[in-house]
């Protein structure tokens, strides 16, 4: 029933040249997942926890929004046109292209299971891919001006499972990181089983300089660019990994164009190409 929905939906939140042919490869596949990824749907809709379903009759705890009557959903995916829209992608969620191609999400408890952890692999990778190519620009310099060993090899490569170098690390920055990691996935927790103020998953409440619109057409976009965002962080963080595992240099070397200033880098491309005549 959709009473049976609603409160199934909430209970369960479980507890991370310079251009060339891999970075093309990495782009395209990043825009590609980010229009369709296997959890293409797992985002609620903003302002869903005090909304109705469209089937349901008392609501003041729902957190799934049924925006679209189920009568009206399209019988095949979006993303798979040649296949069945899977049952649980009915359009409720933002980014929702009913694309689950081997069933992951069987049931409202599974989805929203699958939001929370992609949301929150979304967030960890959006730092990811913004302080890879960053640890690759300042590392050197700031070690220096602290008397330091730079963290980074002699090919400008960040300490990796695949590039090895996560022994220069102090064991005290992994235990400050696991610290904190599992203080706000608890806090997370605590929130989600006490059901208040938990819009949706991944939802901490956590907005110090009040960017989250207050109407609901632009939490929608909010979360929609969050997701989307997420999802192609994830992709680049995975695609930096292979690219200087591969190619055994760092992503600011091989791809200078996308880190560093365009003068820079036009001056150092021109000047190959004189030395070169």
């Amino acid at each position: 029933s959709s009473e049976e929905h609603e409160v199934s939906s909430i209970r369960y939140f479980p507890k991370e040249t310079a251009i060339n042919m891999k970075s093309f490869v990495a782009i395209a596949a990043a825009a590609a997942i980010s229009a369709a990824s296997p959890t293409s749907a797992f985002v609620a809709s903003p302002g869903s926890s005090r909304s109705q379903a469209s089937t349901s009759t008392s609501s003041s705890s729902s957190h799934l929004h049924m925006s679209t009557p189920s009568n009206d959903l399209p019988k095949m995916s979006t993303a798979i046109p040649f296949l069945a829209r899977p049952k649980c992608l009915d359009g409720t969620l933002a980014g929702d292209v009913g694309f689950d191609p081997l069933g992951f999400a069987s049931n409202p408890d599974q989805l929203m299971q699958f939001r929370e952890a992609e949301i929150k692999h979304a967030r960890l990778a959006m730092l990811a891919a913004a302080g890879w190519p960053l640890s690759e620009l300042f590392d050197s310099k700031i070690a220096a001006s602290l008397g330091l060993e730079p963290a980074l090899d002699a090919s400008d490569r960040v300490p990796s499972l695949l590039n090895g170098g996560l022994e220069k690390i102090s064991p005290l920055y992994w235990g400050f990181c696991v610290g904190l990691t599992a203080a706000i996935d608890l806090y997370g927790v605590r929130r989600a089983r006490a059901e208040v103020d938990y819009d949706f998953p991944g939802d901490l409440g956590f907005d110090p300089l009040n960017l989250y619109p207050s109407d609901v057409g632009g939490q929608q976009r909010m979360q929609l660019a969050e997701i989307k965002h997420g999802r192609i962080a994830m992709v680049a963080v995975v695609a930096f990994a292979l690219q200087e595992y591969i190619g055994k240099e760092g992503v600011i070397d091989e791809t200078p164009i996308f880190f560093l200033p365009v003068t820079q880098t036009l001056k150092a491309f021109l000047e190959g190409v004189v030395s070169s005549n």
